[in-house]
């Protein structure tokens, strides 16, 4: 079955960085453009944070973090990567990786088979 596992979670101090990965099964993983998305404490929308085309020629990024992250996949590897740079505490929340078979969409309705999420807190 189609399975999203992301890990790299931790807890940074403001300013610091975190490398999340995503692996992927179950599903032709190069068929598909992914994106990361997180949900702050008390939230319950996901917030778009990044996403990659299926080839990975094409990243989209939030306006908030864009300049500080950078999304990277490895389809021989069925992974997807999201470096994350200057984090700052306002950024700590549960990151998702997703799959979508659309280009140009950054709602989390539009993507499926979300992860568990992995735990990224950032102290000021």
């Amino acid at each position: 079955q189609v399975e999203l596992v992301e890990s790299g979670g931790g807890s940074v101090q403001a300013g610091g960085s975190l490398r999340l990965s995503c692996a992927a099964s179950g599903f032709t993983f190069s068929d598909y453009r992914m994106g990361w998305f997180r949900r702050a404490p008390g939230k319950e929308e996901r917030e778009f944070v990044a996403a990659i085309s299926w080839s990975g020629s094409t990243t989209n990024y939030a306006d908030s973090v864009k300049g500080r992250f950078t999304v990277a996949r490895d389809n021989a590897k069925n992974t997807v990567d999201l470096q994350m740079n200057s984090l700052k505490p306002e950024e700590a929340a549960v990151y998702y990786c997703a799959k979508t078979h659309l280009d140009d969409t950054y709602g989390s309705g539009d993507f499926t088979s979300w992860g568990q999420g992995t735990q990224v807190t950032v102290s000021s």
